[in-house]
């Protein structure tokens, strides 16, 4: 792999670069040089956006669609929203292996993924219940016994949410199962309930060390500890190699096993219901190799991966406010 900083003359970001590069390397081999470019037409021809400029192997994996050739200098903006002259350690670790394999790390940039929250999250449209009818109370109430036992609620225990509204409780589930909150079998019993599923899946999450429940998608877990405020261990497989990815969220902080897991975010044609369209397109893989490898197999699923700390503020997004009165 090869390394290129970028840089115009004097700029006092351009050596904080190239050490910032050596350490998320960790290691491993690869040609570091720092370059700098004298004028616009060399910034153009070598795929200059900013100084500094940190190519992978030629290409910039930092940089937005449709950024222009550039001498300015060049801001990045980090994973918390603090923006600085060099980007932080865990993006370019993440950005830096794109030439590589699992063995050695590899992740992707977020530059080009689809909007996950369309995917996710009712086509912007949140996963937060309305309050009338009894819509929220019935959701809330599904989501929380979900939380305390891992399993579903039968639908004659949820009748004190639907107390009030004049609605029968299996007319509130079947509103909220209209509106993709929940899905129901053929019996009229609670099959899913995002994030949550009563049916095996792939993603299995251990909250606060006591509850284990399935959840329906990669994004789905993620969103648990947001959403209940509590400490979460996500397992997963990656569909490609069945090897384990472990996701151990303490304190609000994730921490990923492996270190270059990734996410794709995709969805399969025809709409319909989420657990239908894209719950079984929006998994965990040890690395970017393995997600490609997945993409590559499935012609009809339109997705793209998102590295770790995108796939994390989706996650927040969508479910963080479910709870909330």
């Amino acid at each position: 792999m090869r390394v290129t900083v970028l840089t115009v003359a004097d700029c006092p970001n351009a050596r904080p670069a190239v050490e910032r590069v050596t350490a998320a390397l960790d290691g491993r081999p690869a040609e570091v040089e720092l370059v700098e470019v004298g004028d616009a037409a060399e910034a153009t021809r070598r795929g200059m956006h900013g100084s500094p400029t940190i190519l992978v192997d030629g290409t910039d994996p930092l940089a937005s669609p449709g950024t222009l050739p550039s001498m300015s200098c060049r801001l990045y903006r980090d994973e918390d929203g603090t923006v600085s002259g060099v980007p932080s350690e865990e993006a370019l670790r993440q950005a830096l292996a794109g030439a590589t394999g699992c063995g050695q790390g590899s992740a992707v940039s977020d530059c080009c993924a689809p909007d996950g929250m369309d995917v996710v999250g009712r086509a912007g449209r949140g996963r937060r219940a309305p309050a009338e009818r009894g819509l929220r109370a019935v959701h809330q109430q599904v989501l929380r016994y979900f939380a305390t036992t891992g399993t579903a609620p039968e639908p004659q225990s949820l009748h004190a949410g639907a107390a009030g509204t004049g609605r029968s409780i299996e007319g509130v589930l079947a509103e909220l199962a209209d509106e993709d909150f929940l899905t129901l079998d053929d019996a009229g019993r609670i099959r899913a309930a995002y994030p949550f599923s009563a049916v095996p899946t792939r993603h299995r999450v251990r909250i606060a060390d006591q509850v284990e429940v399935w959840s329906m998608c990669a994004i789905d877990a993620l969103g648990i500890p947001a959403m209940l405020g509590q400490d979460v261990v996500i397992s997963s497989t990656d569909p490609v190699t069945d090897e384990s990815v472990t996701v151990t969220s303490t304190a609000g902080t994730m921490r990923w096993e492996p270190r270059d897991a990734v996410v794709v975010v995709g969805q399969r044609p025809g709409g319909g219901p989420a657990a239908t369209a894209c719950c079984d397109a929006l998994n965990f893989f040890t690395c970017a190799e393995t997600a490609r490898a997945w993409l590559g197999r499935q012609p009809d699923v339109s997705g793209r991966m998102v590295a770790q700390a995108q796939a994390e503020r989706i996650a927040r997004q969508t479910f963080g406010p479910v709870l909330a009165p």
